[in-house]
């Protein structure tokens, strides 16, 4: 029988953050969000929670956790706020879990421990203005020159790339031509402050505006040699296999988003009222709850069974693909029904529905967009 319960320590990492959400995030991320800022006093209690540390190993000043632990927490951040839960996703699947499944074990000694402990942020640049989902035709370029690599190019819409705490951002790039005539693309960590190494002001975006994306660009920025992370060549393989496992945390984040969607509306319905008596006591909206109760619940079972395969080490790429897909879609369901539940209201920046409103789009775009997701399965059912 499978048995989805969670254990006594994840359970209680549940509740930790659900607590945290509910007494320090949600009394101020409002005014974050409305100003357009970074909520950095957060993020490092974030890292004071052991968060960013979750699910690496003790050594490096993580937690000694798993990815599962993870996504409960991107989960129980994201019922509240979305910009905090991307924050936390970005900083460990994009930032520092690269230099742990690919880095050198100096690198990992040197740039973890902080990164574990949330006093320094990592960002991973692959994305490019001319690129979108086409992330294989990288146009960043980086060749050997003196035992240095001379980074040039742009990458765009990259989160935690230049806020206080970022200390990091890893890049793909061009470095050199494969024996069938393609590019070589390999990864290369460049540290904040690196000459030649722009940071461009942070996006006016839709959504997710207490969260930082910037454009960076690269003009002659000069890095060591031993700053390439894995092998040679092998940088564009190693982060389709990172973004496989991200796509379970951006599942458990609109998960999150969904089941807020839920928190609110019955709330809501249960003070609301018209008619002289609580909205929630008539039908239609007991029904549209209902089906967002319905859709919340269902996208958890995806991504714990998607994480279920990771944990085991079986493949779960379609998997992770179906969790992303779906609970992406039900976030921007569920925010749209939240709204409708909310009435005059839920149209209010300064409501969480409003917000989860302007963030659940993006769901469906980043890491991997809703039609990439149906290809993948696609294609690992063998159509096409």
């Amino acid at each position: 029988m499978l048995d989805y319960r969670l254990d006594d320590e994840t359970e209680a990492l549940r509740k930790t953050v659900r607590e945290f959400a509910l007494e320090v995030v949600a009394p101020q991320i409002g005014d974050f969000y409305e100003r357009d800022e970074f909520p950095t006093a957060i993020v490092r209690q974030m890292g004071d929670l052991g968060l960013f540390g979750l699910p690496f190993p003790e050594e490096y000043g993580g937690s000694g956790g798993t990815y599962f632990d993870l996504c409960v927490a991107i989960e129980e951040l994201a019922r509240v706020d979305s910009s905090v839960a991307i924050t936390l996703e970005a900083g460990v699947s994009l930032g520092a879990m690269p230099l742990y499944r690919f880095g050198s074990e100096e690198q990992r000694k040197r740039w973890l421990p902080r990164l574990c402990t949330g006093e320094a942020l990592a960002a991973f640049g692959l994305t490019e203005p001319g690129g979108g989902s086409d992330a294989g035709a990288t146009r960043t370029t980086a060749r050997l020159e003196d035992g240095h690599w001379v980074v040039n190019g742009s990458k765009a819409f990259i989160t935690n790339s230049g806020t206080d705490l970022t200390e990091l951002v890893t890049v793909t790039a061009v470095t050199g031509t494969r024996p069938d005539g393609g590019k070589e693309i390999s990864a290369i960590a460049v540290p904040s402050g690196t000459p030649g190494f722009t940071v461009g002001p942070r996006y006016s975006k839709v959504g997710w505006n207490a969260s930082d994306t910037r454009e960076l660009s690269f003009s002659d920025c000069r890095v060591p040699e031993d700053s390439l992370v894995g092998e040679r060549g092998r940088g564009y393989a190693q982060f389709l296999s990172i973004l496989d496992e991200g796509r379970v945390a951006i599942s458990a984040l609109a998960t999150g988003l969904a089941q807020g969607c839920v928190d609110e509306s019955v709330r809501y319905a249960g003070t609301r009222e018209a008619f002289g008596r609580p909205i929630g006591r008539n039908q239609a909206v007991q029904f549209m709850i209902a089906d967002m109760e319905v859709r919340a619940s269902t996208a958890r079972l995806a991504y714990y069974r998607a994480a279920e395969k990771m944990l085991r080490g079986e493949p779960f790429r379609r998997e992770a693909s179906i969790a992303k897909l779906y609970s992406s879609e039900v976030a921007v369901d569920n925010a749209r029904a939240a709204a409708q539940v909310h009435g005059g209201y839920g149209f209010m920046n300064e409501t969480p529905v409003g917000r989860f409103y302007r963030d659940a789009k993006i769901l469906e775009i980043g890491e991997g967009t809703s039609e990439v997701q149906r290809m993948l399965i696609a294609r690992d059912l063998g159509v096409g």
